[in-house]
């Protein structure tokens, strides 16, 4: 029992909050005055309870397996999840059902927990449903609004498919190998050309989850649709575990189809930064021009991957913290200004320097991050990422990547320009930010600033191998 609770920590105390909400919400209930400063006390308990007590061991005969490095990782959306909180404060406050958002998205919370956490295939699919589901109604949390049940009917569809295409491929590797243990896996992998496609057919369930070209099609208008908050966990949480879990399953299970993937990941690396890059440029909604950067970050977040060493893990989770404070600064400062003037489009930011000072610089710095400017961490993890997939000497690609960069400030830029030089006849109103929206931006602000100037944050994860 005691290895139970110590190795299955961060799943327990996720479950524990959940039951306390479903226990509020079956009572008499709470105002959501009183309510959200209890969520946000719990997350962060949650998030400061992750750093203790982490070892590493094996439950349910390998079927749950956990380490200091899976405990990091884990508490990486330990803090996306309670910024995410606090960044959309003034939203939860107004929203109708604050409890039902919060049990969903724990409930998506666990499900990714299990799944950085899982050891066979069968497990891997139970948690990632259980990921993927909750987040399908979050979606649509939004009733009023038609483009919310559009993203939704989308994310359902495509993650419907995305699971056929993984249950397939899984039951090929089954059929070929006989069992679906991660640690049985590699000792029976024949190379054949049906473990390879099987292989391929479970990627694409991943390249789904990550928004990977050609399979990024759903993303901007659920982006688009979903409200803020769970835009940000989308583009943040999301994509971070399940860029965790391909570390996993790319180094671990199929560590002898190397050479294939390595092929797969550089043709896709490459489709997704550019269509990434070329589709922001043309976006005039700030979620749907996020959610193409996104795309583009995932492309380098794989060519991070392709290193297929230590390195290679190292440097995405380290860009993974770093892509956490950057995006959620960015998302933070759009659910703000969306809440107080429904205004979400770039257009609208022309002269927000005028009026919303602090906003801007907020918004300033999460955009140079995202791009890769120094000093900002931003610049540091991509450094990594592009070190590392350079370690197979393909400075043809390594260009390739470096040139992404370069457009990619084009776009940031533009943002940046209507903010600090546009001029606006009628620009944004002051807004008045409360406490724990500017608290939130801060610790952000903080990290993009701090992660990249701090080596032994790179060092400490390195460590943790």
């Amino acid at each position: 029992m005691n290895e139970l609770l110590l190795l299955m920590k961060s799943e327990l105390v996720i479950t524990v909050i959940i039951f306390g909400l479903l226990f509020i919400k079956v009572g008499k209930g709470m105002s959501n005055d009183r309510l959200l400063p209890i969520i946000q006390l719990s997350l962060l308990a949650n998030l400061i309870i992750g750093f203790f007590f982490n070892t590493e061991g094996n439950l349910f005969g390998d079927m749950f397996y956990t380490s200091p490095l899976i405990a990091f990782e884990k508490n990486i959306l330990n803090l996306g999840v309670y910024l995410i909180a606090l960044l959309n404060t003034d939203w939860l406050k107004k929203t109708a059902n604050l409890a039902e958002f919060f049990l969903l998205m724990l409930s998506a919370l666990l499900g990714m927990f299990c799944l950085i956490s899982s050891g066979n295939l069968l497990i891997f699919y139970l948690a990632l449903e259980l990921a993927t589901i909750p987040i399908a109604a979050l979606a649509n949390f939004d009733l009023d609004k038609k483009s919310s049940s559009e993203g939704a009917m989308k994310m359902i569809l495509s993650s419907a498919f995305s699971s056929g295409i993984l249950l397939f491929g899984i039951s090929l590797i089954y059929g070929v190998t006989g069992t679906i243990s991660f640690n049985e896996l590699p000792l029976l992998a024949d190379g054949s050309t049906l473990y390879t496609l099987a292989f391929i057919f479970l990627f694409s369930a991943f390249a789904f989850k990550l928004s990977i070209v050609p399979f990024h099609f759903w993303t901007a208008d659920v982006y688009e649709g979903s409200p803020i908050a769970v835009t940000s966990f989308l583009s943040v949480i999301s994509k971070g575990a399940i860029a965790f879990i391909l570390l996993t399953v790319l180094y671990k299970v199929f560590l002898p189809l190397q050479q294939v993937w390595y092929l797969l990941l550089m043709i896709l690396a490459a489709a997704t930064m550019l269509v990434g890059n070329l589709f922001a440029m043309r976006q005039q909604n700030m979620k749907r021009f996020l959610a193409f950067s996104s795309i583009a970050q995932v492309g380098f977040i794989l060519v991070g991957v392709s290193n297929g060493t230590e390195m290679g893990i190292s440097s995405v989770i380290y860009f993974v913290l770093i892509y956490l404070f950057s995006n959620l600064a960015a998302f933070g400062v759009i659910a703000v200004i969306s809440e107080n003037t429904h205004k979400e489009n770039i257009n609208d930011y022309k002269g927000l320097y005028q009026t919303n000072p602090f906003l801007s610089w907020i918004l300033a710095l999460a955009l140079f991050s995202l791009a890769g400017v120094p000093p900002t961490a931003g610049f540091f993890g991509k450094l990594f990422l592009l070190t590392a997939g350079g370690a197979k000497a393909n400075f043809g690609f390594m260009i390739f990547a470096t040139l992404n960069m370069i457009v990619s400030l084009y776009y940031y830029l533009r943002v940046t320009r209507a903010i600090f030089m546009d001029k606006n006849e009628k620009p944004i109103a002051t807004i008045k930010t409360s406490a724990p929206v500017k608290l939130a931006m801060i610790i952000c602000a903080a990290g993009i600033v701090l992660v990249g100037l701090m080596g032994w944050i790179f060092d400490y994860i390195q460590t943790l191998h």
